[in-house]
């Protein structure tokens, strides 16, 4: 039902001053919404913009109140997709529908929205909103919808399901989009790791990784044009010229995680993961224009507009999220691809202002999609669900912009218009008109009369095709030729492909550079003569682009031109697609010439080629030669390859041991860096099992080589131990080199049953246990390698394991000694001592603890264990399903203990925020230096998990800058609750087993043989995939809750004063 809305006063923020600040909505209720502080009332966000720019509130409540998305359609309306502030499981919302979009409109015309009409009700979680020839297309996990009003009501009362995605995960993020090319292909993008099946070039195709699609828009010719391995790909913008520039998560390290990228065809980017095996792939991830911190990077939208400036003209406008602000960028051509310098453009201090999507109006000024606070679903800078929060949409202008009358061409005739009319709009200065016109223009490509137009068009001379009239006010000349070279790529027809081939040989850089678009979209053979010349002889943008089409187009005899262009693929963009074409175009023979090339370019586009084209038959020794090559590009690849084929070991095993005599000798040559990460990779062949355990063993070798084979059989997660690499550990404990005792020992502790399998290591580890000269972190370190083997525990032995479980050891002692206490052979009287311990450990240790107590079926020491339970001050972190696993077997007793537990343990979410509440006000007293001492503490141990800086585990996400999206309120819950939400890449899940384990963790990393959870501080467990059961989310974050009971109140502000300063 439509509503109208009476004028009311707005925010009006000029040049970042706030002129008038009035709000005319209260926030609204829900019955399931939870109430603000009695007598309070959120502020609203004052929104500010770039020196220069003004700011209006122009949709807020009832007309909008949590706006997500939306679209204009060719009247102007806007179709805005919000949601119902729900945070229940994605199963149930796609069961129950809540959301909806509205369509809003101004019905006066001075820029703020006066009606709303509920367009489509009954809508799962909407990600995207894409108007296209007379219907609004919307993602809404698992699929996309095309939505159409046919009666002209203004409520859609046609629903297809355009496209099914077919997976939905916890998240929500299967699917983003969709967003209409300028080629009028559809693009969305996929998220999540769910598998996907596709029918890609009349075959099956199966996928777990992210992407990019295109398709027609009736949905055939569907095809990925990126692969990620990033979680969440989410917007995609066109820049004139057709280049796709993608907004992600998807950087690891120094706290910058997320950003833009440069979507070139083929390439594979995010971070590494199991999900990219069996895509082909150039050599390592592809770069990013624009590297971000963790600020959540959605809406982009590229500014074709006149009213900001020359100066504004294919800019890049960019959500960020969890930094509450959009962002602008400019882009500036190197080499094939772009550089990014990044401004801000409009932001909010309000800690619930979180943009969300950005769209450019037909009058060139730009909005703002503010959703509130109501998303909360794995976004960890939303901890509390704030759906009474609500949100609204801001439009921002250049202060003395001239108005632009009809900026979106009502006035015109639209239906009388004939080819050479919407040719001549292609040169209107308004991109609304330009638009529509284009898309009317490919609407008549079956007519007689476009026949005839395009005819007339052939006969000029190349580069008089793109001519027209122009008498009336028109766009630069440049703006109306791109715009009439995508109207020909858009209309398709038979006469618009052989224009396109012509304009080939165009001299505007931009013309051909759409022309090659569009060969490469149709996989024009026809152009394939020019394709030859183009990739040789044009600038690297170009010639990028015409090697993906030599690719695409699947003619061999272009391999030759290929490798010759590769002498000239001088960055890492333009070499991938120049190697993609050539696997594409799968010729080994003739790809091979390229490996005996003079030019290292040539070389290292040929290798890897050869190894990811089928049938390519890349060997050993035709990469040997180039690992310590002097070109750094010829070299990487080299370097890249051998780490992929660990079947290469017996050919590689006399250059690893080349290397490590170099490094042995002190020469840097041996590049460290490089052997830590490949040898780990060889480690399944006997020969270079044979070569660790030499290099290990041998005393009269440099500790820094040694210690170099250690660390690579601690990082080859081999399922059992060489008998070579067991003998040789017990060799380097013998021998007490205090520099290479703490690595023999990680090594064994990581060899799944190392201890079991040698005698003399195990009669090594029990002397280096007993040893009083070693330390007390050594000493426990070895006794938990040890400790399943041992018959029996002596008091020593015991009482280490007691030292080494106090909170003043180390966060790796105590590690040490929880493994110990678990593994080993305790009897009645020590289990009951380590009731004792139980009450006092803190929360990295207590649930590894559990296992020492299962199967024992004593009933009276189950009674001790849940007394002690209750009194740990670590109790919030403990893992109710491991303890009712632990004690199954113990009598009524201890399980009505446990049902008690699990009241304490279970505290509702009140309970939570009345915590939080107590506790916000005296985080005002923190001190940032202090927090520091904090943070790196054993007490803490939050460096044990999290890296800040160059510095800290990467069990948990990068805090280097934190402090930029997170509130104090924010760290506060996450410190106290971080099971409450999850960062991306970070979500917990339990992994059943065959044997009936339980196994919960991060995942790091997943392939086709095995998950590798991460558990906690430098612990990780390998699950084959055969005796994996059931993948279950888990509500259990690797991060223990219960810091507020290890820590006093000050020590708690202090860690919260440092983390924020992290920026």
């Amino acid at each position: 039902m439509p509503i109208a809305m009476r004028k009311t006063n707005r925010f009006l923020l000029v040049g970042g001053l706030l002129v008038a600040i009035a709000r005319p909505w209260a926030p609204a209720s829900a019955q399931t919404a939870p109430s603000a502080p009695s007598g309070q009332q959120a502020p609203p966000p004052v929104v500010q913009a770039a020196e220069g720019f003004s700011v209006e509130l122009v949709a807020g409540p009832p007309l909008t109140e949590r706006p997500i998305v939306g679209a204009f359609d060719d009247h102007g309306r806007l179709y805005v997709a919000e949601s119902s502030g729900s945070n229940d499981p994605v199963e149930q919302q796609l069961a129950e529908r809540p959301h909806r979009v509205v369509c809003l409109e101004d019905l006066d015309g001075d820029g703020r929205y006066d009606k709303r009409t509920v367009f489509a009700d009954r809508m799962m979680f909407p990600e995207g909103a894409m108007w296209l020839d007379g219907s609004l297309y919307v993602s809404a996990p698992p699929s996309i919808w095309k939505l159409s009003d046919r009666d002209g009501d203004g409520v859609a009362d046609e629903r297809v399901e355009w496209f099914q995605g077919k997976t939905l995960t916890g998240c929500a993020n299967d699917l983003h989009g969709p967003y209409a090319g300028p080629d009028g292909w559809v693009y969305w993008c996929k998220g999540a790791f769910a598998e996907q099946t596709h029918l890609v070039n009349g075959r099956q195709w199966k996928t777990r990784a992210s992407h990019i699609f295109r398709c027609r828009p009736d949905g055939s010719g569907l095809e990925p044009v990126m692969t990620g391995g990033m979680d969440n790909p989410v917007d995609v913008a066109f820049t004139p010229e057709g280049e796709r520039i993608f907004s992600a998560t998807f950087l690891e390290g120094d706290g910058r995680q997320d950003g833009l990228a440069h979507t070139v065809y083929g390439g594979m980017f995010g971070k590494e993961h199991g999900v990219l095996d069996g895509h082909p792939r150039t050599g390592e991830l592809m770069p990013a224009i624009t590297c971000l911190d963790a600020a959540a990077p959605c809406g982009l939208e590229r500014y074709d507009g006149e009213s900001f400036g020359p100066e504004y003209r294919d800019n890049l406008f960019l959500c960020e999220f969890n930094m509450r602000r959009v962002s602008r960028h400019v882009l500036t051509p190197m080499g094939s691809t772009f550089t990014g310098e990044s401004s801000p453009m409009a932001w909010s201090d309000h800690v619930d202002f979180h943009p969300t999507d950005v769209l450019v109006d037909a009058d060139g000024s730009l909005l703002v999609f503010d959703t509130g606070g109501w998303y909360k679903l794995c976004c960890p800078t939303s901890q509390l669900w704030k759906p009474d929060v609500l949100g609204g949409i801001y439009r921002v202008r250049r202060i003395g912009a001239q108005p632009i009358d009809d900026p979106r061409g009502l006035k015109l005739p639209w239906d009388q218009l004939t080819p050479e009319d919407l040719w001549a709009r292609l040169a209107d200065e308004r991109p609304a008109v330009r638009r529509r016109a284009s898309r009317a223009l490919a609407a008549l490509r079956a007519t007689p009369q476009l026949q005839s137009f395009l005819e007339a068009l052939a006969s000029r001379p190349v580069d008089a095709i793109l001519a027209g009239p122009e008498k009336r006010s028109h766009a630069s000349r440049d703006v109306a030729a791109l715009a009439r070279a995508w109207a020909l790529v858009q209309a398709d027809a038979p006469q618009c492909r052989s224009l396109l081939r012509k304009l080939l040989t165009a001299q505007d850089e931009s013309v051909r550079h759409v022309a090659l678009q569009a060969a490469s979209l149709w996989r024009d053979g026809a152009a394939l003569a020019e394709l030859r010349r183009i990739v040789l002889s044009d600038t690297p943008a170009l010639r990028r682009v015409a090697a993906e089409a030599l690719g695409r187009i699947g003619d061999r005899s272009a391999v030759p031109d290929l490798l010759a262009a590769a002498a000239k693929a001088d960055d890492r963009v333009l070499q991938h697609s120049v190697t993609y074409a050539l696997i594409e175009l799968a010729d080994p023979l003739a790809t091979a010439a390229g490996l005996a090339s003079e030019p290292p370019a040539v070389r290292a586009v040929a290798l890897a080629a050869v190894d990811q084209m089928p049938g390519g038959g890349l060997t050993a020794a035709d990469v040997v030669p180039s690992l310590n090559a002097e070109n750094d590009d010829l070299r990487r690849i080299a370097r890249w390859l051998v780490e992929r084929h660990p079947e290469w070991g017996g050919e590689l095993a006399g250059w690893f041991a080349e290397q490590l005599t170099r490094l042995d000798v002190g020469e840097t040559r041996g590049d460290a860096e490089s052997l830590r990460t490949l040898l780990p990779a060889f480690a399944g062949h006997v020969a270079i099992q044979n070569l660790l355990a030499d290099w290990a063993a041998d005393p009269s070798r440099a500790a820094a080589a040694r210690a170099l084979a250690l660390g690579a059989m601690t990082a080859a997660r081999l399922t059992e131990p060489p008998p070579a690499w067991t003998e040789a550990l017990a060799a380097v404990i013998q021998q007490g080199d205090a520099e290479l005792l703490g690595p023999a020992i990680e090594a064994v502790r990581k060899l799944p049953g190392a201890a079991q399998h040698s005698a003399a290591l195990r009669v090594a580890l029990e002397g280096a246990s007993r040893d009083q000269k070693l330390a007390a972190q050594v000493r426990t370190a070895a006794l938990a390698a040890v400790a399943a083997e041992l018959a029996a525990v002596s008091p020593e032995q015991f009482e280490l394991i007691l030292d080494g479980l106090s909170n003043d050891a180390t966060v790796v002692t105590r590690s040490a000694a929880a493994e110990a206490a678990a593994k080993a052979p305790l009897d009645a009287a020590q289990r009951r001592q380590l009731c004792q311990a139980v009450a006092t450990v803190g929360p990295l240790e207590l649930n590894r603890l559990l296992e020492a107590f299962a199967g024992a079926r004593d009933e009276a020491l189950g009674v001790e264990l849940i007394a002690a339970l209750k009194q740990s001050p670590a109790l919030a972190s403990l893992r109710l399903d491991l303890l009712r696993q632990t004690l199954a077997e113990y009598g009524p007793d201890v399980q009505r203990g446990v049902a008690e537990l699990e009241s304490l343990v279970n505290v509702d979410i009140q309970a939570q925020r009345n915590r939080i509440e107590e506790l916000l006000p005296k985080m005002a007293g923190g001190d940032v230096r202090r927090g520091h001492t904090v943070f790196n503490s054993s007490k803490a141990a939050c460096s044990a998990c999290h890296r800040m800086g160059y510095a800290g585990g990467s069990v948990g996400p990068e805090l280097s800058r934190i402090g930029e999206i997170r509130t104090e309120r924010d760290l506060l819950e996450s410190i106290l609750f971080p099971s409450l939400s999850f960062v991306r890449s970070y979500e917990p899940v339990v992994i059943l087993t065959a044997d009936g384990r339980a196994v919960n963790g991060a995942i790091r990393d997943e392939s086709d043989a095995a998950y590798v959870l991460v558990t906690g501080p430098n612990e990780e467990v390998r699950v084959p995939r055969e005796d994996v059961e059931e993948v279950q989310p888990s509500t259990v974050s690797v991060m223990p809750a219960g810091l507020d009971k290890q820590l006093s109140e000050q020590e708690l502000a202090d860690l919260v004063a440092f983390l924020k300063n992290a920026k």
